[in-house]
Formats: C-alpha cells, sequence, structure tokens
C-alpha cells in the first residue's frame, strides 16, 4: 500500500512549524470531540457543551471538557515534539484515514453479503424449515437485523482492516459490476428480479465513491478545474492548496457534519437511530441507514485528509525535502 510502503521515506524530524502542527491537530481534535459528544447526545442523552455558555446549563459541563481535553492533548503533543516534521503528522493522520477507509469497506462487504443473504431467504420464505417462527419475524424486522448482525459485521471489519493491507477499491468496484451483471442475468434469463439485487448495487457504490474520495485527494485525482494551477511554482502550489484545504476543503466537511449531525433528527442521526429502510421493505436490503452514515464517513474522512493535506501544502511552501511527486494534471 502505498502509505505503508512510503513511510521509511518520511523524515520524522524536520524545521519546527508549532502554529501550522498545531492548527492541523486541533482540527482533528475539535472533530473527535464532536463525535464523541454527538454519540453521548443522540445515545446518552447529554446535553450540547454549547448549552452551557448560552444557557448556563452545568449539565453540559461534560461535553465541554472532552473538547478542552482533547484540544489539550492536541497542545501538549505539539509543543512535546517541536522537532516533528510536518510531512511525519501529514503523513500519521493519512495512514489513520488509510485505515478507517479500508476498515469501512470491509464492513460494507460483509454486510453487503450478509444482508443479500437474509434478503434472499426473507423474500423467498425459506427461512420456516430452519429457524423458528420468532426467528423469521425478527428477520424482517430492520432493527433486528441491524443491531444483532450488521454490528457485528461491522466491527469484523475494523479488526481485519488492522491486518489486511490494501484499500480495497479494485475488488469492491469488481463486485458492483458481478452484482449488476448478476441482475442483467437473473432478469433476461430466468426472468427473475428483487428490490435487493438493486439495493445492494446501489449499497456498494455509493461505498466506492464516497470512500475513494479522501484517497483520490492524496493521489492528486481529483480534477482541478483551474487554468492558472498547472503553471504556479511548486511554492505557490504550495500556498494555494493550503488556504483551499482550510477554507474551501475543511469548511465542505464541517458543513455537512454540522448539518447532518445535529441532534436527534437531523438528516444523518435520525436514519441511523431508527435504521431506516427503503420503500421496498422487506424486500429490499435494510442498509439505508448505513448509506446516511456514508455521508459522515465521507465528511470525516476528507476531513482528515484535507488536514493532512495542508501539513503537506505548508511543507512544500516551506520548500521542505521529501515533496511527492504530484500525479499528471488533466488539461
Amino acid at each position: 500500500m502505498a502509505s505503508d510502503a512510503s513511510s521509511a521515506m518520511v523524515q520524522k524530524y524536520g524545521s519546527p512549524a508549532p502554529f501550522t502542527r498545531l492548527l492541523g491537530w486541533t482540527m482533528l481534535a475539535v472533530l473527535t470531540g464532536f463525535l464523541v459528544n454527538n454519540v453521548l447526545e443522540v445515545g446518552f442523552g447529554f446535553e450540547r457543551a454549547t448549552t452551557l455558555l448560552t444557557q448556563g446549563n452545568t449539565a453540559a459541563l461534560i461535553p465541554l471538557l472532552i473538547y478542552v481535553a482533547l484540544i489539550g492533548l492536541a497542545i501538549g503533543y505539539v509543543f512535546s515534539s517541536r522537532a516533528v516534521a510536518l510531512r511525519w503528522d501529514a503523513h500519521i493522520m493519512h495512514r489513520f484515514n488509510v485505515y478507517l477507509i479500508r476498515a469501512c469497506f470491509w464492513s460494507v462487504f460483509f454486510v453487503g453479503v450478509a444482508d443479500t443473504a437474509i434478503a434472499f431467504m426473507r423474500v423467498e420464505d425459506l427461512w420456516g424449515s430452519l429457524i423458528s417462527a420468532e426467528q423469521v419475524s425478527s428477520f424482517k424486522n430492520a432493527r433486528y437485523v441491524g443491531s444483532t448482525i450488521h454490528i457485528p459485521l461491522i466491527i469484523a471489519g475494523f479488526v481485519i482492516a488492522l491486518f489486511t493491507r490494501t484499500l480495497g477499491f479494485t475488488w469492491l468496484a469488481l463486485l458492483i459490476v458481478a452484482a449488476e451483471l448478476a441482475i442483467v442475468i437473473t432478469r433476461f434469463v430466468f426472468s427473475y428480479e428483487q428490490a435487493f439485487m438493486g439495493d445492494l448495487v446501489r449499497y456498494w457504490y455509493a461505498a466506492l465513491f464516497l470512500f475513494a474520495s479522501a484517497y483520490t485527494l492524496f493521489e492528486e485525482g481529483h480534477v482541478r478545474v483551474d487554468v492558472l494551477y498547472a503553471g504556479f511554482k511548486d511554492k505557490t502550489r504550495g500556498f494555494v492548496n493550503a488556504v483551499g484545504s482550510l477554507f474551501l476543503g475543511a469548511t465542505t466537511c464541517w458543513v455537512i457534519l454540522a448539518l447532518g449531525i445535529n441532534g436527534k433528527q437531523s438528516m444523518i442521526n435520525s436514519p441511523i437511530m431508527n435504521f431506516e429502510v427503503t420503500q421496498s421493505g422487506g424486500n429490499g436490503l435494510f442498509v439505508k441507514y448505513q448509506m446516511a452514515a456514508f455521508l459522515a464517513i465521507f465528511a470525516i474522512t476528507m476531513l482528515i485528509q484535507f488536514t493532512s493535506y495542508f501539513l503537506e501544502a505548508v511543507a512544500n511552501y516551506r520548500n521542505e525535502p521529501g515533496q511527492r511527486a504530484p500525479a499528471p494534471i488533466a488539461h
């Protein structure tokens, strides 16, 4: 994998840049606090940290302290490792992001296969000879399937991702083609088609598109609609990329998170809490709630990658050694 192969090539120590590193790590500390507090608020009924300031609500002290503690850790790390290079921090952030994306890919693979098998058994009424009537009823309940089948498979995906080294873009794309081909064959050869077959294609395609975006940014694979950038010097490109990462990239990710994860009724939290399903109901997959979560995963991984990209860009602006060769620019 690219990040693992380049580990030995990235110098850990270099010219001090405490302010830039502090900005990057503080961004990730606030992101972590935001996500932790979202779980506490939605799952356990904690108050928002902002209510302590706006309403004097002391019940919001714990969420506020979480932010303070995480930001304190970021500050402590930066000032206890002043000699650490910008590219090293960027590399560490990228490697964590690669693990997170890899874990998500394994999770959607396991869930997609398992839920398709369950949906097929449910649609064709094949459970009766294998399990009790009560269990059959349970497998028709999205909340039951999500909590007892999906969540353990997602955990398994995160564990397996610790021991694998591929991101899985290629094989997931191949699985999408195979799933689409299966629809064509069963429809036109056997005159058979069910809603869960189309759901599987959309589920995997959404994962491929949204999860791959962060790694595409790392590989400079996104299209630049810019007639000036190609002629810039490396130092100017570094400045443009640094400013763009903060004021365009990171802000976009924060807008997605702020709107999507904003209380129990927000457009990401609500489907997840309710294990929302598609209109096809029992004939489809029970994964719509996960597709809502994909938007949050997209914003989180892109924000981490933009932060890493920001540190790399500043290092390029400072003409520090170890600059990665950019991908060819499309004209």
